[in-house]
């Protein structure tokens, strides 16, 4: 009677298993790093934004007129033009290199988006 050598194999299966859990968990999970107030944005034919290693400063313009930023704090409190400017104007003097985005919602007036 001849012995059998045990051969060495691994077993991938439950590998595959767990990497695609770990695919799932990443593609629920990345739509909600980007934070901000939700708006309904208009429609508009613009080459994309280059992808920043930083996150941006986001301020956003909700159909009432309110402004939001995403920095500190609760980003859902609304707050005055000259505290935005402060806030965004500090953060630009130590990375000024920052992003910064302004979401206007579609019912907003151009005019007051602009002029921020």
């Amino acid at each position: 009677m001849r012995k059998r050598r045990a051969v060495a194999e691994i077993n991938v299966v439950p590998y595959i298993d767990v990497m695609l859990v770990l695919l799932i968990i990443f593609m629920v999970t990345a739509p909600m790093l980007m934070q901000g107030v939700e708006v309904s944005l208009p429609k508009a034919d613009a080459a994309p934004v280059d992808n920043q290693d930083s996150e941006p400063l986001i301020v956003s313009v909700d159909a009432a007129g309110a402004l939001f930023l995403n920095l500190g704090g609760d980003g859902k409190q609304a707050l005055e033009l000259a505290t935005i400017r402060q806030r965004v104007g500090a953060v630009l003097r130590r990375n000024p290199d920052k992003p910064v985005l302004v979401w206007g919602d579609e019912a907003v007036a151009y005019g007051r988006v602009s002029r921020l």
